[in-house]
């Protein structure tokens, strides 16, 4: 049982016997023709352009986001290590991680978010507690927060897709935080740009490339700096991952390779000791979106959470549920009535001059004046006692 500041223990609930399976296979998209609806959005952000259902995958940003927490298991060990270089080296496995279940998954893309919309994962066997939650619609944020006996994980994202006609690349806007409170750590780190290539015809295929820096703003003992290269399909190098930690002087201490789909390994070959690599994929993945073991779990809806769960829980929205199900045609209509939903609210709110608050994260300005979204401190109380009943806004999202 998890314990201490962890997940109020007295919140989490026995999961046991967890789906292995999608209900419904994914769809075939072999007949959509994307360039009649990406053509005049050519250099454009696309999270503004409406996308046929088809394309998504069940699951949305707010569980994208959790799903970064698939090996919390490296935050673990981390907190068991006294040594600081080798905890940066454990850091550095867990930022890679994070990448490894969007291998298989270039064929569609997450549900955008509606404003307000949350999102939670209690996982006693993994010993976190997590929740998410759309803080703005234009631009996009998603924030989320989680916490541990052993750490706590928050950041808010947010997300710019320019397409260029053969590709699309997403590029992310905002900082990952992580603490570790034995050691009294706190790591910050940003990502890398993501590209899918081959929108429009031939086998799509997922790079991520671009500099992470990974820092311990509450020590200067070192300093992590990974590469993700930037390749080609055909590349010996493609998906490869380099890099170093360092001390204060900028010495190397330890040399981290290896591939973010694959593993990553500390030291030098042959003599390299794999640190992370990620678990087997599903029998039969390819027909269910890609998704890992993990990913399968996230947008279960188990009986006991029905009651306990906020009615913006992305869990009871209808157009993702009727697209895990395999119901194409209310998925469509409901996506499209949500959305129209989502477009009356908006403009309510405009003629009212009126702003929708998060419910459970506050903007902040940190020392360097950047706005920040950060967890208020209400989501685990309210969901004790008296429960989100309550909640202004429990039924008006869909």
């Amino acid at each position: 049982r998890v314990t201490g500041a962890a997940c109020h223990c007295s919140l989490v609930i026995m999961m046991n016997g967890r789906r292995t399976c999608l209900p419904a296979p994914c769809p075939d998209t072999s007949n959509i023709n994307l360039w009649n609806i990406l053509r005049n959005n050519i250099g454009k952000d696309l999270s503004k352009v409406s996308m046929p259902v088809e394309l998504n995958e069940p699951l949305n940003t707010l569980q994208r986001m959790c799903e970064e927490l698939e090996y919390s298991e490296l935050l673990d060990k981390a907190a068991d290590t006294e040594d600081p270089f080798e905890r940066m080296v454990l850091v550095a496995a867990f930022a890679v991680s994070g990448y490894s279940s969007t291998y298989y998954r270039a064929g569609s893309k997450p549900f955008n978010p509606l404003l307000g919309e949350t999102y939670e994962c209690i996982r006693e066997d993994k010993g976190f507690c997590f929740f998410s939650e759309q803080v703005s619609h234009h631009p996009p944020i998603s924030a989320c927060y989680c916490e541990s006996k052993n750490f706590t994980f928050w950041q808010d994202m947010r997300w710019k897709n320019k397409f260029w006609g053969k590709s699309m690349e997403i590029l992310p806007i905002g900082t990952v935080n992580l603490t570790i409170p034995r050691f009294g750590d706190h790591y910050e780190w940003n990502k890398v740009t993501t590209c899918v290539h081959n929108i429009l015809s031939g086998q799509r295929w997922i790079e991520h490339y671009g500099e992470v820096t990974i820092r311990n703003t509450k020590s200067s003992a070192c300093l992590c700096k990974l590469t993700f290269v930037k390749g080609n399909y055909w590349s010996s190098n493609v998906n490869e991952v380099q890099g170093f930690v360092m001390d204060q002087e900028g010495k190397a201490i330890h040399r981290l390779f290896g591939k973010w789909h694959e593993g990553l390994y500390c030291g030098v070959p042959p003599s390299a000791k794999c640190v992370w690599r990620p678990g087997s994929m599903p029998t039969d993945y390819e027909l269910y979106y890609g998704f890992t073991r993990f990913a399968i779990e996230l947008n279960e809806l188990c009986p006991e959470l029905k009651d306990v769960l906020p009615r913006t829980d992305t869990r009871f929205r209808p157009d993702q549920r009727y697209l895990e199900e395999g119901n194409l045609e209310m998925a469509s209509s409901e996506k499209q009535r949500i959305e129209d939903l989502q477009r009356t609210r908006r403009r309510c709110r405009e003629d009212s001059n009126s702003k929708l608050e998060p419910s459970f994260f506050k903007k902040v300005v940190d020392t360097n004046h950047r706005e920040r979204w950060v967890s208020n401190n209400t989501y685990w109380e309210l969901r004790k006692n008296p429960g989100f009943i309550n909640m202004e806004r429990a039924v008006s999202l869909w």
